[in-house]
């Protein structure tokens, strides 16, 4: 009871945890399920991370302004916070790249492969913690990140091998352009998780959540905006907007625009270090799904990997990280307690 206690300080965060679990396994699927024959998307995928941020940042906006209270006005309170919404620019670009080179990858790697790749963000995310949150990990749990570590190489041999289809060449398909491209958005995912975690437990612990958010998604926007105009794809956007109707397209937007509210949550209740694990965890899920769905076959490789991130997930939770948010100061002054200032009705 302890363990978990030292895992979920409370019940929502244990939501959180699942929550956001669900989601991003559901969306390795649509976004899978919305390709084309040959790999390729019938839709401007820059156009549907835009809109998906914009999504986000409407829905914040309104969850602010709904639970606002004896708060400033929403203009106000960005006036007011001016150099946290300049800080947020920093994670709202990577998460930029990130979302827009996970369309590119995803066309290129099976949706459980793409999970497993992914996890090399483990180690990095560590680090980056490490110093960010001056928090040493203790043996244990730099033992655990060794073996998820572990199975994310062997997993990445498997995916590099099927991508060769016969190549004999296998050193080159391990550093291909897409190898390349999954390896910088595992960076931009450890950095702007990690960054924006700092930022909601120091820079902005006194500041609304969703207030946060509108700085975050306000800045994602103007990064996919600059992002479209870079690409020359701003003037399609009127004629690009034909291709939204499709299903699967409207199931991504809204997806990927409740995964970054839950997300929020997920950093400001736990931390980026058990995000990782979480999305270790989204490989077992992911890989039967899509086995059901998409007949992907789950090879030995697959197997071995998923029973490492098993034992690896097991050990971390017997020594988890503890980097509960830090108490504001009117959180001081009225003595509230600091599992109070974490939950969120």
């Amino acid at each position: 009871m302890n363990e978990f206690y030292n895992l979920f300080p409370n019940k929502q965060g244990f939501i959180t945890f699942a929550l956001y679990i669900i989601l991003f396994v559901f969306q390795g699927v649509i976004v899978t399920a919305s390709k084309t024959e040959n790999g390729g998307y019938d839709y401007n995928t820059t156009l549907v991370v835009f809109l998906s941020e914009l999504l986000k940042l409407v829905a914040s906006t309104v969850l602010y302004s709904y639970r606002r209270e004896n708060k400033p006005q929403i203009f106000m309170a960005i006036v007011i916070n001016y150099k946290l919404l300049l800080l947020y620019f920093i994670p709202s670009l990577l998460y930029c790249f990130y979302n827009n080179l996970a369309f590119i990858n995803l066309s290129h790697y099976d949706p459980t492969s793409y999970y497993i790749l992914l996890q090399f963000r483990v180690v990095l995310t560590a680090l980056i913690f490490q110093i960010l949150f001056q928090k040493k990990l203790t043996f244990i749990q730099w033992i655990s990140l060794g073996v998820l570590t572990f199975g994310c190489i062997l997993k990445n041999f498997d995916a590099a091998s099927v991508q060769s289809k016969g190549d004999t060449d296998f050193l080159s398909q391990i550093f291909s352009i897409y190898f390349v491209s999954i390896n910088f958005q595992n960076f931009c995912s450890c950095l702007a998780g990690t960054y924006n975690e700092y930022l909601m437990k120091t820079k902005g612990s006194d500041v609304d959540i969703f207030l946060q958010n509108v700085f975050m998604y306000l800045d994602s926007v103007i990064c996919n905006f600059f992002i479209l105009m870079f690409k020359g794809e701003l003037g399609d956007v009127f004629e690009d907007f034909q291709s939204l109707g499709d299903i699967y397209v409207i199931l991504i937007i809204i997806n990927s625009a409740v995964v970054g509210i839950v997300t929020s949550f997920f950093l400001k209740n736990l931390n980026s270090i058990l995000k990782t694990y979480a999305s270790a965890l989204e490989l077992i899920i992911t890989a039967v799904v899509c086995y059901i769905l998409f007949s992907i076959p789950i090879t030995r490789y697959t197997i071995t990997s998923i029973c490492l991130v098993i034992i690896a997930v097991a050990m971390y939770f017997k020594n988890p990280v503890n980097n509960t948010v830090v108490p504001s100061v009117s959180d001081v002054r009225d003595k509230k307690p600091l599992l109070e200032v974490t939950t969120y009705k």
